[in-house]
């Protein structure tokens, strides 16, 4: 295809910063794109029947057995799964609820969801109650699940929302490798296999879609209460998918090979390694139902990307974090750069990995509300310390909040809450079902096409630099503080790999900040000692953390992303300890998540002066609960 900057129907030049102003002024609705995500393979099964689409392997132990597929036979597949949803039942607006690890028949399975109704990927690492929520919440009746030949836990949550009557229709993927041990069927349930349900489909599927048409509903977060259910349009995913795709950095050889691990319940799996690559004609080798989370894959990866002749991946600091300790023993000059989100990259991680393998990471941004990806790095112009610039039709800029909502806009340079706009933006969150779809509202994230991202940022040279989540901010005393400020001086201690910082209650001044940080493998340092160094680091006073406590890990979400909650409810939990440290009868106090909030928990036994604890409990600004004996 041609890199010319004013072409049309080919990619344009994608490789500096000024490429982003050049390619849009070729106007976003002259540049030939499909109209659907089915359309995506459909094209691009026309353009490449005979390459090789995904190569899947059965686990990360067994990568050498890959299975593949060329965009033939995904398309043959996914049309006929198209149809067998159909014929049971499925309209462009009905949802499908889609809970499986990463496996062969998945791929097909999302896309042909998405044509023939509406995808609704789920975690199925979420508990039973949160799953029955989101599917009562966006009216999922029909769902594609594992096996429990793929996987038990899944099928056993799945098996239990079934008996209680969620669900109308289920349809069954087996492993990668294809064996069966058992058929299985439920009471009350139509159950199929989904790929016998296709089999008995003739070739050939109408789209009956377009671009403004729901495309798939993807849950938030995941680990804070109950995830809210974004709404993203055909048009969304096309776009942010071309643009990922645009960025020629990835390939001067449109048949390069992406390595894919990460879950596609996210939206980055199905944006950055599913839709962007069938643009281009591209191979995914994908790892796994475990994919990062399988431990033999850290063993092996560096033969994997020397077998399959990986160009990039996408991963989160914490993978690059352990590749960086495997040994290379293997040929990986396939492998141009590979890319980086979901949470800050911390220095140590990019020095370490870059110097261990000489491939540069490129930091990525984006957000889920944003449909995937909106900035981008440049191996040709590095910004330590940035995310990138903003991707082409996206525009940004960055606001000041005032205490009655209104929009202010910030100085260049300025710090303020960053704003998204362009045709990415997703089309509102899933409140309810009526007659003819989702109900959707932005719930004020958006206001006049601006999304509201949540983050803090500073625009400078037209490069982003994040400075924390808006929510993140600790409140001390009235007195905004930055956790990012706090981490960012820890970091800077030599013994120090990660670190955090959250706010813990506190009876006089609201919340004062703590920190958890890790260690590096085999640093001898102490909590005292981290203490003595970040207050003599130049923090304000205000800032400087009341404790600094070790962990071995700092907790994420299972995509990778920063978990603070629990961190806020370790806080929380051990302020409440002290405060009641001289008082007889307490026998557990415990910090709790519950609906995207932090309680604390006490239980006591006879000898407690119940009266006095409450009356301790209420002097901090928590939710609390005394369980009596």
């Amino acid at each position: 295809m041609s890199t010319t900057t004013d072409s049309t129907t080919g990619w344009p030049t994608f490789n500096v910063p000024g490429d982003v102003e050049r390619i849009e002024t070729v106007p976003l609705e002259e540049r030939d794109l499909p109209a659907t995500t089915y359309q995506v393979l459909e094209r691009a099964a026309e353009q490449w029947p005979d390459r090789v689409a995904i190569s899947v392997m059965p686990d990360a132990s067994r990568w050498a057995e890959a299975v593949s597929v060329t965009y033939a036979e995904l398309l043959a597949t996914t049309e006929k799964i198209a149809k067998a949803l159909a014929r049971r039942g499925v309209t462009p607006t009905t949802p499908v609820g889609i809970i499986a690890p990463n496996s062969l028949q998945l791929v097909p399975a999302m896309i042909g969801a998405q044509a023939a109704g509406v995808a609704v990927p789920l975690n199925g690492g979420l508990s039973s109650e949160n799953l029955a929520k989101l599917i009562e919440r966006s009216g999922v009746r029909h769902l594609i699940v594992a096996s429990p030949d793929l996987d038990e836990a899944i099928w056993a949550k799945v098996a239990e929302l079934a008996g209680r009557g969620c669900l109308d229709h289920l349809y069954l993927l087996d492993p990668t490798e294809g064996t069966r041990a058992t058929d299985v069927t439920l009471d009350g349930v139509a159950t199929a296999y989904l790929l016998d349900a296709a089999r008995a489909e003739a070739p050939g599927f109408e789209d009956p879609h377009g671009p403004g048409d729901i495309a798939a509903v993807f849950h938030t977060g995941g680990t804070t209460g109950t995830p809210k259910l974004a709404a993203h349009t055909h048009a969304n995913q096309v776009v942010d998918a071309w643009l990922i795709a645009a960025d020629s950095t990835a390939d001067s050889d449109e048949q390069a090979t992406v390595l894919a691990a990460l879950p596609l319940f996210h939206v980055n799996a199905l944006h950055v390694t599913m839709l962007a690559p069938m643009l281009k004609g591209q191979r995914v080798v994908w790892a796994g139902p475990l994919g990062f989370r399988d431990p033999f894959l850290y063993g092996e990866i560096w033969k994997i990307i020397e077998h399959f002749e990986v160009a990039t991946m996408s991963a989160v600091p914490t993978v690059y974090a352990v590749m960086a300790a495997c040994p290379v023993d293997a040929d990986i000059s396939s492998m141009k750069f590979a890319v980086v989100g979901a949470s800050a990259l911390p220095v140590a991680v990019r020095t370490s990995f870059e110097q261990h393998t000489g491939v540069p990471l490129l930091e990525g941004y984006g957000l889920t509300e944003g449909t995937c990806a909106s900035a981008r790095s440049f191996v040709s112009d590095p910004r330590p310390g940035s995310v990138g610039k903003r991707l082409p039709y996206q525009p940004m800029r960055v606001v000041d909040v005032a205490a009655d909502g209104t929009w202010r806009d910030v100085p260049a340079g300025g710090v303020g809450t960053l704003l998204i706009g362009g045709p990415t933006v997703f089309a509102g969150y899933v409140t309810g079902r009526a007659e003819d779809g989702f109900v959707l509202d932005h719930l004020d994230k958006v206001r006049d096409g601006w999304l509201d991202t949540g983050d803090l940022a500073r625009i400078e040279d037209g490069f982003v630099y994040l400075t924390g989540r808006a929510k993140d901010l600790i409140i001390r005393g009235g007195h905004n503080i930055d956790p990012v400020a706090i981490e960012d001086a820890l970091r800077d201690h030599p013994a120090v790999a990660d670190a955090a910082a959250v706010g813990c209650p506190d009876p006089r001044a609201g919340e004062v900040p703590v920190a958890y940080v890790t260690l590096t493998p085999g640093a001898d340092c102490s909590e005292a000692e981290l203490e003595t160094f970040v207050a003599a680091s130049g923090l304000e006073r205000a800032a400087t953390p009341k404790s600094v406590t070790i962990v071995d890990a700092l907790p994420v979400t299972d995509v990778g992303k920063p978990y603070k909650l629990a961190l806020r409810a370790d806080a929380a939990k051990r302020a409440v300890q002290d405060a009641l440290a001289d008082l007889e009868g307490i026998v557990e106090v415990a910090g709790v998540v519950a609906d995207g909030s932090v309680r604390v928990v006490v239980r006591t036994d006879h000898v407690a002066d119940v009266v006095a604890v409450r009356g301790r409990l209420d002097t901090y600004a928590i939710g609390s609960e005394v369980i009596e004996p």
